[in-house]
């Protein structure tokens, strides 16, 4: 179900201001890639540029190419809703929706413009995604309270489960684990190596610990100074890049010499 993305020469604009400049990679299906670098060197942009997250900012646009599976994401009348429910997406700090039920905050993707699902199928499919998400032992008799009353590591986990409801063939995380405690992080570090067994996954994370764990490729990003924008630097296999960089600069950053 997962999909090959192949990025070609993709600029990232807000504007005038070029937040990511000249960016070529191919993502792996049934892998994680981690993305990495210092603060405002684009990695979390480029990450919203593979689901169109990014244009929610005003002015924001792109030039070059994202296929997913062949299919270009920005050709002319490709709908962004739809991009999403492919490519899903998990943030940085858990955001079930708060006046909603576990239960509900699963479904809330499916029934997301009136689309009606029988109880049957509804409770099926709840069932699966929190279980796919590690969840649903822990919550499978309270699925009617809210979601906002679970642990933080828990909402995480439910904000994955709701991401994995939809069918997506990729899902995006970012920063997952930076507002977990470190078992949660486990936790969700687990969930990764089990979820990419069935979706392509790209996590943007600071930890470079977390990065040589869960990844199976590596991309460097970093920047040249304030307002200059965010460049790919290096891309390779996570045990290569953790221990025979090839570009100083990722040697630097890795090793904790800047960054």
């Amino acid at each position: 179900m997962s999909k090959r993305i192949v990025v070609t020469d993709l600029n990232v604009y807000y504007g005038r201001f070029r937040a990511v400049e000249g960016v070529s990679l191919t993502i792996e299906p049934r892998s994680v890639t981690a993305l990495i670098g210092p603060s405002g060197c684009g990695k979390s942009t480029f990450l919203r540029t593979l689901n169109r997250m990014h244009e929610v900012v005003p002015g924001a646009r792109v030039e070059g190419e994202v296929l997913l599976d062949g299919s270009d994401l920005y050709a002319p009348g490709v709908d962004p809703v739809l991009v999403r429910r492919q490519v899903g997406m998990v943030f940085q700090r858990p955001n079930p929706f708060p006046t909603m039920s576990i239960r509900d905050n699963v479904l809330a993707g499916v029934t997301l413009g009136n689309r009606r699902i029988p109880t049957a199928d509804a409770d099926d499919l709840v069932e699966r995604s929190l279980t796919s998400a590690n969840l649903w032992n822990e919550v499978k008799d309270r699925l009617e309270l809210p979601g906002n009353g679970l642990s933080g590591g828990q909402q995480q986990r439910l904000c994955i489960a709701r991401a994995i409801a939809v069918a997506p063939e990729v899902l995006l995380m970012d920063e997952p684990c930076s507002a977990l405690d470190p078992i949660s992080t486990l936790a969700i570090e687990d969930l990764i190596g089990q979820l990419k067994r069935d979706y392509t996954i790209v996590i943007v994370t600071h930890d470079m610990q977390q990065a040589s764990r869960v990844s199976d490729r590596t991309a460097f990003f970093t920047t040249a100074g304030t307002g200059e924008p965010g460049r790919l630097i290096e891309y390779d296999d996570t045990r290569v890049m953790f221990s025979r960089p090839k570009v100083k600069a990722t040697e630097d950053y890795v090793s904790g010499r800047f960054g």
